[in-house]
């Protein structure tokens, strides 16, 4: 079997690190839109409150310029991107062209410094991990962008702007895991017939976008395991060692990228799933050791508490921080100062969401569709030589 291409030896590997922005802070898509509520902000504040975060592990992620997101996008669409941005109008030609000015992706003030943003982390990932590494961006993740226009709240598609600068900077074979409960279609799109790229979607059946079936598997390495509503965390424990690490591990990467969207846990709005953050955090630890690269990226979640627990221990898994029972004053003050105003209402916090990290965990029986699922794919996985 092909043994992989590790990094050069050199200094000991570094403490994982973090990239952020304040601009996160900062920034809404609009006040109705899924994305109106802060996520990558609370995460550096709790992190920061539990004493996770000091300034040596923090990174402030860079803007991309409009050239280096041509590696996939193209330079009408970026130029389309800014002006609106400018004008804060798009005419119909660009709406219908490049899905500018729509529900899902509105004009609003920052609508290109803020994926640029993202995207310049996910650049900037794939050279601090030349040498190998641990490097975490919560901002990442946004796996629907298409080249020539925006797609279900993407504007840019920093993960295919990772894996590309993950190569470029020494990376041969890289893994991409998605668990977000939507389909990375804009990756598949991006990397389906590339035999140097394993492509693992974990997403929920008949779910926006609808696409990601068990069967379609392109010319490369694409796995898609759609999953019934109500998975569980026992569900997912099997698709993590039946499916995923012997797939990862079988693959030998030079890099892993997981996208590690929240919005597959039961109190999430935008799906069906019923997982638990315990179920996140598996998958996060048991990966870690399959390649010398590893950037873990954020993806969807709208609710802001369960986003920014989930993330936040993300992190602590990373570093192999304890996670406490009941969180410090100064966390608990980061999670009580949320709030999530609905078309009609204020949603109110369950008290766990403001006390504790760690959901409790959600069990339950296996699905016999995931089951026969993960059987399916499991009898495609061969031995790379």
């Amino acid at each position: 079997m092909m043994q992989t291409s590790h990094v050069a030896a050199g200094p000991a590997t570094p403490a994982p690190r973090f990239i952020g922005s304040e601009i996160y802070r900062h920034s809404s898509y609009g006040a109705w839109h899924p994305l109106r509520v802060p996520r990558v902000s609370t995460v550096m504040d709790l992190c920061r409150a539990m004493g996770w975060l000091p300034p040596a592990q923090f990174v402030v992620s860079p803007r991309a310029k409009p050239a280096a997101l041509t590696g996939f996008h193209t330079p009408a669409y970026i130029a389309a991107l800014q002006a609106a941005e400018t004008a804060q109008v798009v005419s119909d030609d660009v709406r219908q062209r490049h899905g500018l000015g729509t529900p899902s992706n509105p004009v609003f003030p920052e609508m290109y410094r803020r994926p640029a943003t993202s995207a310049g982390a996910s650049l900037l990932a794939g050279e601090l991990l030349a040498r190998g590494g641990i490097i975490y961006s919560p901002a990442g993740g946004t796996h629907h962008g298409l080249p020539d226009r925006a797609n279900g709240f993407c504007y840019l598609n920093d993960p295919v702007l990772a894996i590309q600068s993950l190569r470029r900077n020494g990376a041969q074979r890289i893994a991409y895991v998605d668990i977000d409960a939507h389909h990375a279609d804009g990756v598949e799109f991006a990397f389906e017939d590339d035999p140097d790229t394993l492509l693992i979607s974990v997403h929920e059946v008949n779910r926006w976008p609808r696409s990601g079936a068990l069967t379609d598997h392109g010319v490369g390495q694409v796995y898609n395991l759609p999953v019934p509503a109500g998975m569980n965390d026992t569900d997912m424990a099997f698709v993590r060692d039946e499916l995923l690490l012997p797939t990862v591990a079988a693959f030998q990467p030079d890099a892993i990228v997981l996208q590690c969207g929240a919005d597959a846990v039961a109190e999430d709005p935008q799906s069906r799933l019923t997982l638990s953050n315990n179920a996140h955090w598996a998958i996060v630890a048991a990966l870690r050791p399959l390649a010398p690269r590893y950037l873990v990226l954020g993806g969807g979640g709208y609710n802001p508490w369960s986003v920014g627990r989930l993330w936040s221990g993300v992190w602590a898994v990373l570093n192999d921080h304890d996670i406490p029972d009941e969180l410090p004053e100064t966390a608990r003050h980061v999670l009580a100062a949320l709030h999530w105003d609905g078309p009609q209402r204020r949603i109110m916090p369950q008290e766990h969401w403001v006390t504790t990290l760690r959901d409790r965990p959600r069990e339950g029986p296996l699905h016999p569709d995931i089951r026969d699922g993960v059987r399916v794919l499991a009898s495609r996985r061969v031995a790379w030589v």
